[in-house]
This record gives C-alpha cells, sequence and structure tokens, in this order.
C-alpha cells in the first residue's frame, strides 16, 4: 500500500494522458471543446471514487485520491507557470497593446464592479433564503473577489480551440490573465482577516498597484535576465529551452512566494518580452522547438489540470435538491452580474483601441469562463477554520458549481453563439479567393496525375482507385462581391506573404533582427487597418534615411566626431539591411498578386483592379531604392561596410543549410554537427564585433 501511495502521482499522470489522447482522438470530428470533456472525465472519476467503485482498482484509487486531495498552491505553482507562459509567448505583442485599455477596464473596475453586484446579490439570498442567513457583507463580497476573475486557463484553452479572430481572443485572453492580480488583492482584502497570516496594513488601492506593477517590473526584468544570459552562454535547443522554463517558474515563485505581487501578471510580462525581445535574438532552430515544446507542454498541463479540477468538485463539494437550486439561482446571478458589468464599460470600450462591438460584447460576457483560479481560492477559504462552517461549506459548493456550469454551459454553447451572431462568418471576398486557392491545388494535383500516367514504371497501376485520392472538387461560391472587398482581402494575403517572408529572411542571415522588428511592426500597424490602406503608405519606415546630408553636417561638429562617425555607420549599414529586405518582400508580394491575376475565379474587372496594388507595390520598390542610392553615394564606405556584412550572414546562412542538409542525408551524426554548429555560432558572434576598417580590409 505504501508502494502504490509513493507510485500514485506518476499513475495519474500516465492514467491522465493516456485517457487525454483517447478523448481528443474521440472528439476531434466534434464541436464539444476537448477541454470540457476532461473536465467531465475528471467529474466520472471523482463520482466512482466517491461512492466507493473504485475500492478494488489498486493504484488507481491512490492516484484519485492524491488529485483529489492535492494542496491548491500546488495546482498553481505546477500548473500556472507553464500555461501562462505559453499563453503569453503566443500573444501577438501589437494586439496585445491595442487591446491593453479594454483589458485593463475589464480587469480592474470591471472586477470592482462585478464583485459588488455579486455581493449584493449574495445578500439578497441571505434576506430571502434561510440557508443563507450566516452571510455578511464581509463574506460575500469575499466570494464575488473569488469568483469574478475570469480563469486564464479555461479561457485560453478555450479560444485556441474555437479559433476566434486573434483581436477578439487576445482581448479575452489579456483580460483573464490581468484579472488576476486584481482579483487576489481584493479577495485578500476580505480573507487576509481570517486567514493565519492576517491582514495587510496597506492601503486597497496601494497594495493593488504593488501587486499589479510589482508583476510587471519583476516579469521585464527577469526576462531581460535570461535574454542577455541566453546571449553569453548560447547553448543548443534544450539547453536554451531548459532556461527559459527555469526562469518562468523562478518569476513566478519570486512574485507568489516572496514578493508578493501577482505571479500570473509577471509571467505575462516575461513571456511578452521574451516574445518581443528575445525571439528575434534567437537561433531559428531554437524559436521552432520553443514552438514545438510549449505547445507539447501547454496540451500536457491543460489534460492535467482539467481532470484534476473535475476530480477536486466531484470528491469535495456536496449537493443537495435545495443547493442545487440555490446554485441555479447563484449561477444566473453571476452571468448577469458580468452582463451587467459589460454593459457599464461598453461606452467606452467600443472607442478604445480596437474597439468592441455589441456582438462582441455578448460574447466577452458569456465568455467569462470559471476554473482552477477560483476553485483554488474557494479551498483556501473551505481550510481556514475562522470563518463559519456552513459559509465555507457554501463557498466550495457555490465556486464548484459555478465552475462545473461555465464550463458545461457556457463554454459548449460558445461555438454555437459565435455562429448565430455572426461572428465566425467568412466574408464573400475571402470565400472567393480561399476557392481561388484550393482550386489551383486542384489543378495542380490533375496535371501531376496525368505526368504520373505517363511513366512506364506506374503503368499496372489502378488509376480508378487513384483517383479516388483526389482532392474533391468543390462548387464556386454563389456570391456577389464588391472589388474593393477583393482588394482589401488580397491586401491582407499579402501582408501575411510579407511577414513570413520576413522571417525566411531573417533566418537565412539576408536581415538583421533589428530589421525584422522594424518590417514587422509596419506589417502589424498596416493590417490593423484591414486591408483598407494602401500598401504604398509604409515608406514612414524609412523617414530617417531620407535626408542623410544632415548626418554629414553634423559629423562635422568636432565635439562629437568621433561618436558621430561611428552612429552614421550604423545607421547607414541598419538602413541598406532594412531597404534590401524591404525590397525582397515587395518583389514576393507582386509574385502573389500574380498568381491572382491569373487565377481563373476573378472576373476580368477584379484582375484588373489588382493593378491598383500592384503599382502600390511598385511604388514602394522604387522609394526604396531611391534611399538607397542616396545613402550610397552619401557613405560610400559605410554602404560598403553594410552590404559586406550581408554577405558574410548571407555565406553562414547557407553554410549552416549545409550542415542541415548533410544531416538529413545521415552524412553527419547529430555531435558532428553539434561542433559545426557551435564553430558558427562563434563566427556569427565575431561579427558584431568587426569594425568598419575590419570589414573592409
Amino acid at each position: 500500500m505504501e508502494t502504490n501511495s509513493l507510485l500514485a502521482p506518476l499513475f495519474f499522470v500516465v492514467i491522465c494522458l493516456f485517457f487525454g489522447a483517447i478523448l481528443k482522438s474521440v472528439l476531434k470530428k466534434t464541436n464539444f471543446p476537448y477541454t470540457v470533456g476532461l473536465f467531465a472525465l475528471g467529474i466520472l472519476l471523482g463520482l466512482l471514487d466517491r461512492f466507493g467503485v473504485l475500492q478494488t482498482a489498486g493504484i488507481l484509487k491512490p492516484a484519485v485520491d492524491f488529485a483529489g486531495n492535492m494542496d491548491p498552491d500546488l495546482i498553481l505553482y505546477i500548473f500556472l507557470p507553464l500555461l501562462i507562459f505559453d499563453g503569453a509567448y503566443e500573444l501577438d505583442l501589437h494586439v496585445f497593446r491595442k487591446s491593453l485599455l479594454n483589458s485593463t477596464l475589464l480587469a480592474g473596475p470591471g472586477m470592482v464592479i462585478s464583485m459588488f453586484l455579486i455581493g449584493a446579490l449574495i445578500m439578497g439570498l441571505a434576506y430571502f433564503v434561510p440557508e443563507c442567513s450566516g452571510w455578511n457583507w464581509s463574506y460575500a463580497l469575499m466570494f464575488g473577489a473569488l469568483i469574478s476573475a475570469t480563469d486564464p486557463v479555461a479561457v485560453v484553452a478555450l479560444l485556441k480551440e474555437l479559433g476566434t479572430s486573434k483581436r477578439f481572443s487576445t482581448l479575452v485572453d489579456a483580460e483573464s490573465m490581468l484579472n488576476d492580480g486584481t482579483g487576489i488583492v481584493l479577495f485578500m482584502i476580505f480573507f487576509g482577516v481570517y486567514s493565519a497570516t492576517g491582514g495587510t496594513e496597506m492601503s486597497p488601492i496601494l497594495n493593488f498597484l504593488l501587486v499589479v506593477f510589482g508583476g510587471v517590473l519583476l516579469g521585464w526584468v527577469t526576462a531581460r535576465f535570461t535574454i542577455w544570459f541566453l546571449d553569453k552562454v548560447g547553448g543548443d535547443e534544450s539547453v536554451q529551452n531548459s532556461v527559459i522554463i527555469v526562469s518562468s517558474y523562478i518569476t513566478f515563485i519570486l512574485a507568489q512566494s516572496f514578493l508578493d505581487v501577482s505571479g500570473v501578471i509577471a509571467l505575462v510580462a516575461f513571456g511578452l518580452t521574451i516574445t518581443y525581445i528575445g525571439r528575434p535574438r534567437l537561433k531559428p532552430e531554437v524559436n521552432r522547438f520553443m514552438g514545438q515544446f510549449w505547445e507539447l507542454m501547454a496540451y500536457m498541463a491543460n489534460t492535467l489540470i482539467f481532470i484534476i479540477v473535475g476530480i477536486v468538485i466531484a470528491l469535495k463539494v456536496d449537493l443537495t435538491w435545495s443547493s442545487f437550486l440555490l446554485l441555479i439561482a447563484v449561477y444566473i446571478g453571476v452571468n448577469i452580474a458580468r452582463m451587467l458589468m459589460i454593459a457599464v464599460l461598453y461606452p467606452f470600450m467600443k472607442k478604445a483601441g480596437y474597439g468592441l462591438t455589441m456582438r462582441e460584447s455578448f460574447i466577452l460576457g458569456w465568455g467569462g469562463l470559471r476554473g482552477a483560479l477560483g476553485l483554488t481560492l474557494a479551498l483556501m477559504v473551505s481550510y481556514t477554520l475562522a470563518i463559519p462552517e456552513d459559509i465555507r461549506r457554501q463557498i466550495l459548493l457555490f465556486t464548484g458549481g459555478i465552475v462545473t456550469l461555465t464550463l458545461c454551459v457556457n463554454a459548449t454553447t460558445m461555438r454555437w453563439f459565435l455562429q448565430k451572431l455572426g461572428l465566425t462568418k467568412v466574408p464573400s471576398a475571402k470565400m472567393l479567393l480561399d476557392y481561388s486557392i484550393k482550386k489551383q491545388i486542384a489543378d495542380s494535383t490533375e496535371k501531376y496525375l496525368d505526368k504520373l500516367k505517363k511513366r512506364e514504371a506506374l503503368e499496372m497501376s489502378n488509376w480508378t482507385l487513384v483517383e479516388k485520392f483526389m482532392p474533391e472538387q468543390e462548387q464556386a461560391p454563389d456570391v456577389s462581391i464588391l472589388t474593393r472587398d477583393v482588394l482589401a482581402d488580397v491586401r491582407l494575403r499579402v501582408l501575411k506573404k510579407e511577414k513570413t517572408a520576413c522571417w525566411s529572411l531573417y533566418n537565412e542571415g539576408i536581415i538583421s533582427n533589428v530589421s525584422l522588428r522594424i518590417l514587422v511592426n509596419a506589417l502589424d500597424e498596416q493590417y490593423d487597418r484591414d486591408g483598407h490602406m494602401s500598401l504604398s503608405q509604409r515608406k514612414w519606415i524609412f523617414k530617417y534615411y531620407r535626408q542623410p546630408l544632415l548626418i554629414r553636417r553634423l559629423k562635422q561638429i568636432s565635439v562629437v566626431k568621433n561618436w558621430w562617425d561611428r552612429f552614421s555607420h550604423e545607421w547607414v549599414i541598419n538602413g541598406y539591411d532594412l531597404g534590401r529586405g524591404f525590397i525582397i518582400t515587395q518583389k514576393e508580394a507582386l509574385k502573389l498578386v500574380e498568381e491572382f491575376e491569373q487565377s481563373e475565379v476573378l472576373s476580368t474587372a477584379e484582375k484588373q483592379a489588382l493593378g491598383q496594388l500592384r503599382s502600390e507595390i511598385q511604388e514602394n520598390i522604387n522609394h526604396i531604392g531611391e534611399v538607397l542610392n542616396s545613402l550610397s553615394q552619401e557613405f560610400p564606405i559605410s554602404y560598403r561596410c553594410g552590404v559586406t556584412r550581408k554577405a558574410i550572414r548571407m555565406l553562414l546562412a547557407n553554410e549552416k543549410r549545409a550542415v542541415n542538409q548533410f544531416v538529413k542525408d545521415g552524412l553527419l551524426s547529430e555531435q558532428e554537427a553539434k561542433v559545426l554548429d557551435d564553430d558558427l555560432d562563434e563566427r556569427y558572434d565575431g561579427l558584431t564585433t568587426y569594425r568598419i576598417n575590419q570589414l573592409l580590409s
């Protein structure tokens, strides 16, 4: 039995991942959310254990007992660093900045409004329902604080499955992450009076500012230190990912256990800083490895935590018919309170950042899922003997019930609501262009099939059977579209193409990480206009290179000549690097426009309209050509240095590709390739230490 107890945690993890894999496979072709299925599985395991069915199940019972009696803090410390960092790492920083004001409104004033509304609801029930007569305003507001915070784990997991628009999903995602700090501060104002540690003497407002901004500062500092450390020590993908994992846990532990600031907000700041500053400075293979690794870790953590939450609720919550009716009333009231809170903030939110439509506000209200975070706080209350037993029991009942109902009702109906409100409706222009791309793929496959039929080695093939594996021919969508909508959609596709090209250029050593960041930021700004802004309205990124004579005159000032010499050299090198990268992306964009011009789906008028996009792109190329020509004439030495540095980067990148190809062909082992990669890294790092005269000698 003692051996079973030792093996129980490991067995529990194995069982969860095994059944999670089966469940994901079963639900793959359905619209039922995977996370809700995991939660239902946890409820089932907990109920089987509660009613004694697992008594003869061997090690399965201690495994389920381990999950059901897990310390609530342990749940946060094990899973939150993985899930929150993964969510923050995948956030689009540009979209996050635009959504920050609305997210802050929801996580700040919105939390306070919701807390008081739910507190008033509970006190209303206490007045009319005898079972709730023991409640007072302190207990009611404490419950309002813990239940108002939407759970980042549950929300992030659901939005990934539903595939909502990046702008809206970022808003919901950011709110669920940011309101953790507010929720914990508000909760501790009331809970601290009854806990063993006692309350804080600091004012609530000052405490809130410390928790939130202290978390932001801590996350930024640890991320910058991590990036600096990775730059110094380097290492392969495994080493660098290990450093980032350790740093994320250190950030969370420092925040929660030592500095008393928000661990979730610290992790969000940590993840965003790593994404924005660290990702362009890491090697391409490290970024690829990180994407795959964190996706796997987030999947495993989600699988475990939703099953654990289900087991805890099944084992800990006592439900009777009267308490069930009371729970339904509280659940309805909590949803109404969230809707009212959003209604109060809507006049401000509809004008801030990307704005908020009326339809999106309904989804925002209905999508306020509760999960492990609220349940953890409720478990903390249930273990606090200073609070009356009936209050502890009801707080756990209400929290567990609302977690269950929001996951089983709100989450499962979210897709239906999105469809009914038209938030998943595909624009007509996009439908037409998507069909055009699919038709090109089908035509290409058909031509390849004709070539296969002419091969002598394949003449015995059953071509009737082979043809069954051809892509299914789709009907052209019967839609009426405006030319401007076609142009807008093609512009968006061009911008996506350019962003992919930017990363390819960086990975191949053609542009630097500085140029990559500038180009991607400019693309993000254009993408915000939904394709209705001319592609030529990005020439502003070269505004600092339009007047090279100003730099030349400043260099003539003797006092600052040496400093300006160095500055102007780097200024020209960066300008050349940025300009050449921009021209290459524009040429890739032209190829995409040409592909659409050759499409059989678009009408003649629509194809002629695409000529406008061609002229916008050509205008960019001409303008940047003039800027580069001006730089080469005014600063020939620095310009030559920029060309030289680019040639060296491309040479090293080509050698890197050759090493990778030899590994794929089996001509080099991983260890042999590692030695060559380390030598390449040393030479690449040494490139930045070369002075101008060394590059030109």
